[in-house]
């Protein structure tokens, strides 16, 4: 219907009894709308109901819950207002203001959940939503207007060569929306897959970073071609671009390649896992994310660390907590040769018990590495489960308690001492004469 006829048919009921009846049914299916999601939203995210599956469900479309609701209560009014013989043009319209805003809601809830799940949004992604709810209101204004049917009907009449065959630009613009649709549908569905399986704690997490990438992996593969088949596209004609794409990868992505296979070999063998405290050449920290190309090390001093995967298949790693996480920590000292040692030792060796994150077992322990120019040297190790959380803070505590002891008299430290020595008058002399030129 032309924007002419809409306007006229909605002057025409204004001063109509059946015009303030639907503005007061838009208003009450706004308020039933969205009190609905709110009490769906309340009920089974804050209360924490249901199993794990509904609960990521109900998560999801809360986020669009709410202008759906109002749209099927629009629906309803409608339907009701033609049974009792009344003009529907308002609600008419009504209809697909709101059903636009819940595509563009869902849209932007998909693409935050997919594109900005471990930060903030970019500005890439507010960018591309920006223009998403420009073309979304586009075509509704283009609807309302009646243009619809004309726009469409140019875009069929619109051919573009194809090789040797001609496609229409509907095709085309149908062809990327489904497959852009699928895509988005795909990817929130593994990623939701993924952070399922991240939380459960009977499987290993280098199994559930595998079944979450496979997974998502195959989701993507399924969109893509099924997209493709419902447009009309030949799938064999997809064999030339695999051959191409099996070049591709021999012979200018041979890194890329290997840093994947890496990955999932990484994830297969378990090797390493999320939280492990690892070294790999200069950098140590802990394991925050194994992807299928790259792997995440956070050090102690908060700077993260991208790693390929190649690096850590092709390199020595130092893992300390692959089989077990106790890890022993060790602090030296130097005390004076006139120390009784047998006093000295058992001394040292109570200091780390009470030490938070210090383990009772294995016992600490004193050992007398070696005997120094000035002194015996002596190493008080302890162990802790714990070395993601790093080894400075507890070792600090330990020597705060051994200085302790050193202030108040009971281990006396060893100091350098140097023999000085006078030489002899003929001494003196002979050296100065072999100094003299």
């Amino acid at each position: 219907m032309p924007l002419s006829n809409v306007l006229s048919d909605l002057i025409e009921d204004f001063d109509k009894p059946s015009f303030l009846y639907q503005a007061g049914a838009i208003v009450v299916c706004i308020v039933l709308g969205w009190s609905l999601g709110y009490a769906i939203r309340r009920a089974w995210l804050r209360g924490g109901s249901g199993n794990g599956v509904v609960q990521i469900g109900v998560e999801s479309f809360s986020y669009v819950l709410s202008p759906l609701a109002v749209v099927g209560f629009l629906a309803l009014a409608k339907l009701l207002f033609v049974a009792e013989r009344y003009n529907v043009h308002l609600l008419r319209l009504a209809l697909p203001l709101f059903a636009s805003l819940a595509v563009i809601r869902l849209a932007f809830y998909l693409m935050r959940r997919v594109f900005a799940r471990h930060g903030p949004v970019g500005a890439a992604i507010l960018t591309f939503e920006k223009i998403f709810a420009m073309l979304v209101w586009l075509a509704v204004a283009l609807y309302i207007a009646g243009l619809w049917p004309d726009v469409f009907e140019f875009l069929d009449d619109t051919k573009l060569p194809l090789g040797k065959n001609k496609v229409s630009m509907a095709a085309i613009l149908q062809a990327i929306v489904s497959v852009v649709i699928l895509l988005m549908l795909a990817l929130w569905a593994g990623a939701s897959l993924e952070e399922r399986l991240m939380g459960v704690q009977g499987i290993h997490t280098s199994s559930r970073a595998v079944i979450g990438r496979m997974s998502r992996a195959v989701l993507i593969i399924i969109a893509v071609l099924g997209s493709l088949t419902l447009v009309g596209i030949d799938l064999t004609v997809l064999s030339v671009f695999g051959g191409a794409l099996g070049v591709g990868l021999g012979l200018g992505m041979q890194k890329i390649a290997s840093n994947y296979v890496s990955g999932f070999v990484i994830l297969l063998e378990r090797s390493l896992a999320i939280g492990d405290m690892i070294s790999v050449d200069k950098f140590t920290g802990k394991v925050t994310h194994i992807n299928t190309r790259y792997t995440i090390l956070q050090g102690l001093d908060g700077v993260e660390t991208v790693l390929p995967n190649e690096m850590l298949i092709s390199g020595p790693v130092q893992n300390q907590s692959l089989s077990h996480r106790s890890i022993r920590v060790a602090t030296t000292l130097s005390v004076a040769y006139d120390s009784d040692l047998n006093v000295v030792m058992p001394l040292l060796e109570q200091q780390p018990h009470g030490v938070e994150r210090v383990l009772d077992d294995p016992a600490p322990g004193v050992s007398l590495t070696k005997f120094g120019a000035d002194g015996y040297d002596l190493e008080v190790g302890f162990w802790i489960s714990d070395p993601e959380n790093g080894r400075g803070g507890v070792l600090s505590e330990v020597n705060k308690k051994i200085y302790a002891l050193i202030q108040s008299g009971q281990i006396k430290l060893a100091y350098p001492s140097r023999d000085t020595r006078l030489l002899d008058a003929q001494m003196v002399s002979v050296l100065a004469g072999i100094s003299r030129p």
